[in-house]
């Protein structure tokens, strides 16, 4: 068998060797072969051969043609070598379908020999080469590696093509690009330039030569010739900058003023350039724009002034001021914050939240949360809590606000914030938001909408700015599509002007508003348009841009209206406004300053001190004291004076103060100041002094004790109340004084009563109760309670010592007592010997006699029933009344009382509405006497009136009758008290009526053992009316 040599073993023209060896070929990666055999045995000795003779390549093996175009897929391949005669798929099958999908790989195809027919049909379909079996492995290999050297060169040849192609598009973009360079050059309101590396000026546009007078060949023939036009006193410093520029390569950029040419004006511009570099980075123009900043350095100076302005003002405010990172630990706090809190500086470095601990507690969740939801969004931060003065202890209510400074690219930077104290306001807070951004800083460049039309108006293409501020771009320059976007005042001035652009070609400059697709506003837009010609001076499209201008276009009518604002300010506050010189000497002042001081400000002007005649003459001296020192040091003035007011010549307090203003130097050039009358304020300092001193005063009382407590705790107390309850000083501090453990449990339910009623009402009635002491023994007390309005969870306990009192009840309940059974045996025996004797003298027809003895019985009677109601006053006390339980039939008894009461009390008659149809469990005597002591009672009291009446009325499970008299009635403020045992109305009248103040207590106490209640309503004069409510059917 012969091995086929024509391809393999030919050699390449020297020059193509030589330039496969030149270029850099890929070195990323070894040579890659595919070798395809359904031949195992074959496939291995093929892989072996390359292995040993090729180690500078990779092999990669399949089995099948299916599978090598598998692998072709996913792997990139140099070259193929393959056998024809495979099953389901043969090698020219494989070699057709590696061509249609990868052209460019060589494929070298194995047959057997004498098979010359299929190796020419191999050939044909496009085969690199084949070889016939047995295979010299010497000449197939050497055939592969130019199989590999042939695949190399036409990678080469297809790059070089590619650069070619790369290269021409590129200078076609280039010359492009160079066209509407110029076209943008002359349509920017910049002065654009263009140099070589050492400087010469290349290109100047149009609208830079026209302004500085020098045409291109005068700023060519001379690099420094630019400098005619420069301000003599900035030559210099240009110069050196763009000297600078040239020699190191760095950015040139400089604030010089230019002279125009025709008016010899100066006006402000900002210079810059921009190297442009070759690939080996050496630097071959220059490309550089001079920008007019005049408007903007005017706008600086003045925002420079507000500036400062603003910084006195916020000093002469009283907030507390930080700065914090963006993780929201604190770097600067300002001294007002120090001295309130009494936190320093370094605390708050070491731990973010160190700040916290004075803020409180119930306020510091809150604040972590809003101050954690501003760090992760990024959104401003707003909080109202209270915080603790560090010297005094006390809380006071504060509105803290932050706001973010964030860069470029929306990262925050740090937050400023302030603390304002609004205590005083809180109840009225009107909270004012400013929105205003103290430290942005402006972009260097505006962003403008550019777009481009056809000569005929048709858009051809607009940047991303329009889109976003538009939304769309309308298809025609003409089109009434633009109403929608041009202000409705401006739209038809708008129009008019594009179509004599469109007719004339020339170009196009104007101010009007657009409206924003997002918010629907209307902004100022400066619109230019410069139409690009062909070589025949035919307009072929029109760049047109639209720089926003509503920045500048507010700035100028705020500038305009601020001075008049700041006056109409000055005249609106209420407190006295003026401003002087850095001398001293009066420069303004506002009316309500006038209309004070009787002066005008002429009067002021020549003498720096002539206010001082409306001064108080205590207060001259010290008042010349502290101005003279502002003037000496610049420090801030701050002065309590007392100012005459010329119409009633009566002197009110002032609070004076005045803070300097600087100029860039730091020379003061004026004095801006304000009287604010504090007189009140100076009142209600004295009031409050008084009234710590009354405080103090019963603080140090030794006759009322005085607690404070947190709940049960009580956390202070004066020596009073240790000394009543034997506990001292160091039980105090170490908090063992707790009231819940001092009441016993029999006291415990009045005294959770007492704390409903300061919950509901904010203090409490007096109420008794006892105390444990120290030692063990029990104090009868009389308390009160109050809440502290801006301390809901404390509370001020008065506590008065009862035992002197309780000891003078007990003995005059145990004098009752005794007196009440030992007058009881006596008249008992009195009352049977007056009946007996009085019988027996009827019997004897001694009838006057028997008359006269009867008129005995009524007084022993009454006796009888005041020592019984005695009785029943002392059982009471002792808890020792007794009562019946059995069913009481309500009609029948009041029927019985009420046909009873008239045979006593001829001169009343008892009228009786309604019924109550219902039986009650309880003691039926007690309830006749509660009844029968309310009618005897309105009898008694109405004097003067013929009825008294009683209203019955029932619901499903309550009873209530009602005791109407037409009498004397009952003053409010003693209404309280007539259920109070021995308690009487204090009234001439009612003195006059018989009575001890013990049967309202009695039936008050009866009404409540049957789980009921009596309620009294009257008005002095016209009578009064008792209720009884009574549940039915309930268990005494």
């Amino acid at each position: 068998m012969q091995q086929h040599q024509e391809g393999i073993g030919q050699e390449y023209h020297p020059n193509i060797i030589s330039l496969m060896q030149t270029e850099q070929f890929d070195k990323k990666r070894k040579p890659r072969i595919l070798l395809v055999d359904d031949d195992m045995a074959a496939l291995q000795a093929l892989s072996r051969t390359f292995m040993l003779r090729m180690s500078d390549v990779d092999v990669d093996t399949s089995s099948s043609a299916l599978d090598a175009l598998a692998q072709l897929q996913s792997r990139e391949y140099d070259v193929v070598v393959s056998d024809i005669k495979m099953p389901m798929m043969d090698g020219i099958q494989l070699l057709s379908n590696i061509h249609k999908r990868m052209p460019d790989i060589p494929v070298l195809l194995i047959t057997g020999h004498g098979e010359h027919e299929l190796a020419m049909q191999a050939l044909q379909e496009g085969a690199y080469d084949y070889t016939l079996k047995p295979i010299d492995r010497d000449f197939f290999v050497a055939g592969v590696r130019r199989a590999l050297q042939t695949r190399q060169l036409f990678r080469l040849v297809q790059e070089k093509q590619q650069a070619i192609e790369e290269q021409k598009r590129t200078e076609q973009q280039l010359k492009e690009s160079e066209e509407n360079f110029r076209v943008l050059a002359e349509m920017v309101p910049q002065f654009v330039w263009v140099t070589r590396s050492d400087g010469r000026v290349d290109y100047c546009n149009q609208r830079r030569r026209d302004y500085i007078g020098l045409t291109l060949e005068q700023l060519q023939s001379d690099c420094c010739a630019y400098l005619q036009a420069v301000h003599p006193e900035d030559w210099e410093s240009s110069r050196a900058h763009w000297q600078h520029a040239l020699d190191t390569g760095d950015i040139y950029e400089h604030e010089q003023r230019m002279r125009q040419g025709t008016t010899g004006e100066y006006r402000w511009f900002l210079a810059r350039a921009l190297p442009v570099r070759d690939d080996t980075g050496q630097i071959i123009k220059w490309f550089g724009t001079d920008t007019d900043i005049e408007e903007q350095k005017r706008i600086e100076q003045q925002l420079k002034e507000s500036r400062e302005s603003l910084r006195v003002l916020a000093e002469a405010v009283p907030q507390l001021v930080w700065v914090a990172r963006p993780d929201g630990q604190f770097e600067y706090t300002n001294q007002r914050w120090d001295d309130y809190t009494g936190l320093t500086h370094e605390p708050g470095q070491s731990d973010r939240w160190a700040h916290r601990q004075c803020i409180h507690p119930d306020d510091r969740e809150g604040n972590r949360a809003h101050c954690q939801h501003a760090l992760a969004t990024g959104d401003m931060f707003e909080h109202e809590h209270r915080i603790r003065n560090g010297q005094t202890g006390e809380y006071r209510w504060f509105l803290t606000r932050a706001l973010p400074v964030k860069d470029d690219t929306g990262q925050v930077l740090k937050w400023f914030g302030t603390c304002t104290d609004i205590e005083e306001q809180k109840r009225i807070e009107q909270q004012l938001k400013e929105s205003e951004e103290n430290w942005r800083v402006l972009a260097e460049t505006l962003p403008h909408l550019v777009w481009a039309v056809r000569s005929d108006g048709r858009l051809e293409y607009a940047n991303q700015h329009v889109s976003t501020y538009l939304g769309a771009f309308p298809d025609s320059f003409l089109g009434d599509e633009w109403r929608q976007f041009v202000h409705p005042d401006d739209y038809e001035r708008v129009q008019a002007a594009r179509r004599h652009v469109l007719e004339t070609g020339e170009p196009y400059e104007g101010e009007y508003r657009l409206k924003e697709r997002q918010t629907g506003r209307y902004r100022w837009f400066l619109a230019r348009l410069m139409p690009v010609r062909d070589e025949t001076g035919q307009i072929v499209k029109r760049f047109g841009t639209a720089t926003d201008i509503e920045e500048q276009k507010q700035a100028e009518q705020q500038l305009k209206e601020s001075e008049e604002n700041w006056r109409v300010l000055a005249e609106m506050v209420p407190q006295l406004v003026w401003v002087r010189r850095p001398d001293g000497p009066h420069e303004y002042t506002n009316q309500r300053w006038c209309d004070y001081t009787g002066l005008t400000l002429e009067h002021m002007r020549s003498d720096q001190w002539a206010h001082l005649q409306f001064v108080h003459p205590d207060d001259q001296e010290s008042n010349r004291v502290h101005w003279q020192h502002a003037l000496d040091t610049g420090a801030m003035f701050e002065h309590e004076v007392r100012l005459r007011n010329a119409q009633t010549g009566k002197y009110r307090w002032f609070l004076a103060r005045a803070m300097p203003v600087r100029d860039e130097a730091g020379q003061i050039i004026k004095w801006f100041g304000t009287d604010t009358d504090i007189e009140e304020q100076k009142r209600i300092e004295a009031a409050l002094r008084q009234s710590q001193e009354r405080v103090n005063a019963l603080m140090n009382s030794s006759i009322i004790g005085i607690t404070i407590s947190e709940g049960e705790q009580i956390v202070d107390a004066n020596d009073a109340f240790l000394h009543m309850t034997g506990y001292t000083r160091e039980d105090l501090h170490e908090g063992r004084i707790n009231w819940m453990h001092m009441t016993p449990p029999e006291c415990l339910a009045r005294t959770f009563e007492a704390h409903q009623e300061l919950i509901a009402q904010q203090s409490t009635s007096p109420y008794e109760k006892e105390y444990v002491c120290q030692d063990g023994s029990r104090l009868p007390v009389l308390m009160g309670l109050v809440a502290l309005p801006h301390q809901p969870h404390q509370t001020i306990g008065f506590v008065l010592d009862n035992s002197a009192r309780k000891e003078l009840e007990q003995r005059k309940d145990d004098f009752i007592n005794m007196a009440s059974h030992e007058l009881r045996n006596p008249l008992a025996a009195l009352k049977m010997q007056t009946q007996l004797v009085r019988k027996r003298l009827e019997k004897q027809s001694h009838h006057k006699a028997a008359t006269a003895l009867s008129k005995v019985e009524g007084p022993i009677k009454q006796l009888e029933r005041l020592i019984a109601e005695l009785l029943d006053v002392s059982r009471i006390q002792a808890g020792k009344l007794e009562y019946q339980q059995e069913p009481v039939d309500l009609d029948a008894l009041l029927q019985e009382v009420t046909e009873t009461l008239p045979q006593i009390y001829p001169s009343h008659r008892i009228l009786v509405d309604g019924a109550v149809h219902t039986s009650l469990i309880g003691d039926r005597d007690r309830l006749g006497q509660v009844f029968a002591n309310l009618l005897c009672n309105a009898i008694k009291y109405s004097p003067g009136a013929e009825t008294v009446e009683m209203d019955l009325s029932a619901s499903d499970d309550m009873v209530t009758i009602r005791v109407r008299d037409h009498g004397l009635g009952i003053p409010r403020e003693q209404r309280d008290k007539i259920f109070e045992r021995f308690y009487r109305v204090a009234g001439p009248r009612q003195k006059a009526i018989p009575g001890l103040g013990m049967g309202l207590y009695i039936v008050s106490e009866i009404v409540k053992h049957h789980g009921g209640s009596i309620t009294v309503d009257s008005e002095v004069g016209k009578g009064s009316t008792f209720t009884v409510t009574l549940p039915t059917m309930r268990e005494a």
